[in-house]
């Protein structure tokens, strides 16, 4: 089981640091983005990631 989960904080992590990495610029105007949107619309951006990783793990498995 732990390996599973360390396997899947690796792939978050290559995943996160790809678009800094080939995209410095666009990553930055994003993050400014993300700065200025109110906590409601950030917390439906938190949920809705979440929900779409729920139904995901449920499809794989």
């Amino acid at each position: 089981m732990w390996e599973n989960f360390l396997n899947a904080i690796a792939l978050m992590l290559i995943l996160e640091g790809m678009l800094p990495f080939l995209s410095p610029n666009t990553w930055r105007e994003a993050f400014r983005k993300l700065i200025e949107i109110n906590d409601s619309q950030l917390r439906f951006i938190g949920l809705t990631s979440m929900l779409i990783g729920l139904i995901l793990l449920v499809i794989i498995t």
